[in-house]
């Protein structure tokens, strides 16, 4: 694996606590192999050179270590927002693992974005972290069908492997949901396929799922998106572009009788879809436990 140079690991998040609670923002790789057609991460403002070839951090697991000891807030650290923490080469290079035992270490709680079931691999080191602070788990889902997630996200676990880890984790006490994010208009925007994953969402056990219901399209990861729909879903391309031009968010066309179907189904199975519930649920859970544990 090629090795980039870095002068810090952790940052403080400048959006205030409102995405996920999150208090601190890591990114352990640069670029990503899962070659999902959507990622915005490819785009021009992130100078991320060869996207599709992730690239450790030299010393990464060290400056963690520094920049953790000296924080006086045990905060939730978010991981994975960028780039996705459990990309293949982790298997190897354990980087995600070992930044894992040094949250553990120093009594931090984590908030972890990924489309890999690898995550199980450190179900052990998730529950001691949860132990002490506040846990949640997001896996990025887009669509309940294996075989359009296979299209879409050719390099990855299909959509089902992520329902079993979000089970997994969920049996294990871990809070665990989905983001929906992105929903692709014209391709994964169906409503009953948004009622096919709402309900197996319930089934894995599965305590939230968010979406914003669009997409986002910008500089070269628009070719990057254009060129993938021309060679699996022909002339969707010019329908992309009558109907949103050079729009940068790009909402479902019909994003309010979706939204409404997707509310509904949430409701009928108990699960969380706003923000500040999302939030309040996962941090209240480890408060609580915290508090039985003090009797």
């Amino acid at each position: 694996m090629e090795f980039v140079k870095a002068k810090t690991i952790l940052s403080k998040v400048k959006y205030g606590s409102d995405w996920y609670g999150i208090d601190y923002n890591m990114n352990l790789y640069r670029g990503c192999s899962h070659g999902c057609i959507y990622c915005d991460s490819r785009s021009n403002c992130y100078h991320i050179d060869n996207f599709d070839i992730p690239k450790g951090k030299e010393n990464a697991l060290a400056i963690l270590e520094s920049e953790l000891s000296k924080k006086k807030e045990k905060g939730v650290v978010g991981i994975g927002s960028m780039s996705d923490t459990y990309n293949p080469l982790e298997k190897q290079y354990e980087q995600t693992r070992g930044a894992l035992k040094l949250i553990s270490k120093y009594n931090f709680g984590v908030s972890i974005d990924t489309k890999s079931d690898l995550i199980l691999r450190d179900l052990d080191l998730l529950k001691e972290i949860n132990s002490k602070n506040n846990v949640i788990i997001k896996f990025t889902i887009t669509t309940p069908n294996d075989e359009l997630s296979k299209i879409i996200e050719p390099y990855i676990c299909a959509s089902s492997k992520r329902f079993e880890a979000i089970k997994i984790l969920s049996d294990n006490g871990i809070f665990t949901g989905i983001m929906m994010n992105p929903v692709l208009p014209f391709i994964t925007d169906n409503e009953e396929d948004i009622k096919k994953l709402v309900k197996m969402a319930y089934e894995s056990g599965a305590k939230f799922i968010h979406t914003y219901l669009g997409m986002t399209l910008r500089e070269n990861q628009r070719d990057y998106y254009f060129e993938k729909l021309d060679k699996h879903f022909k002339g969707l391309k010019e329908k992309y572009i009558k109907y949103y031009g050079e729009r940068y968010n790009c909402a479902v066309p019909n994003y309010k009788s979706l939204y409404k179907v997707f509310t509904n189904e949430c409701d009928k199975y108990g699960i969380l879809y706003n923000m500040k519930d999302i939030i309040k649920a996962y941090k209240k859970e480890i408060k609580d436990n915290e508090q039985i544990s003090l009797f």
